[in-house]
């Protein structure tokens, strides 16, 4: 009987342990894996609908406690919950251009990061048709409207820590010591997350 409460105690432990979550400060803690331990987090999947109103990532973190709300909202850089990494959007810059508010979520490819997110600034120009631009401000418009599903990913590069789209030409360069995985790759033809994170996660496992 004493061995079996031991047991449970046990798993009281490992379940706590679990449910914890990581929280990074800084782009420099996350790249030293130095993490601050937070409580429960409700994290939630964005609608289009809530994306055309406030731009920005696919996901909405939040806490019961009011204080530690705005710290997820305002000051961390990352969270890690049950394995997957999350960026904060507000912390993240391609070039001039911000991603807006909330959460995206981000992997490890050897010592670089990468997460997935909305086509911005140069990024935007794999997906929007050139007969748009065309069009002017009103093409555009509706580019944008329809381009609130769309998703890139984008590196972090772990020296100079800028961030950058993954381009067909990127992506090329990561799976060159794969050529099995460059010829299909270049046969998709397509810089889309869907595609790409394809091709990352073989890489994870190579």
């Amino acid at each position: 009987m004493k061995k079996l409460w031991i047991f449970i105690l046990l798993g009281v432990i490992a379940l706590g342990a679990a449910a914890q979550n990581q929280a990074y400060a800084s782009l420099k803690d996350l790249f030293a894996h130095k993490a601050d331990t937070l409580g429960l987090l409700k994290i939630e999947k964005r609608t289009n609908n809530q994306m055309m109103m406030t731009a920005g990532g696919d996901y909405k973190i939040t806490s019961t406690n009011d204080a530690l709300n705005k710290r997820i909202r305002k000051r961390c850089y990352g969270i890690c919950s049950d394995g997957t990494l999350y960026l904060n959007c507000r912390k993240l810059r391609f070039k001039k251009f911000r991603f807006g508010t909330c959460y995206v979520a981000a992997m490890w490819v050897g010592s670089n990061l990468y997460f997935c997110a909305a086509p911005i600034g140069s990024a935007a120009k794999s997906v929007i048709p050139a007969k748009n631009y065309a069009m002017g401000a009103i093409g555009q418009a509706i580019a944008s409207s329809s381009m609130v599903s769309d998703r890139v990913f984008y590196e972090i590069d772990s020296l100079t820590l800028k961030v950058d789209f993954v381009s067909k030409e990127k992506m090329s360069f990561l799976l060159k010591s794969h050529p099995d995985l460059l010829a299909e790759y270049l046969s998709e033809n397509s810089e889309a997350a869907k595609v790409v994170g394809k091709y990352l996660r073989l890489l994870q496992k190579n």
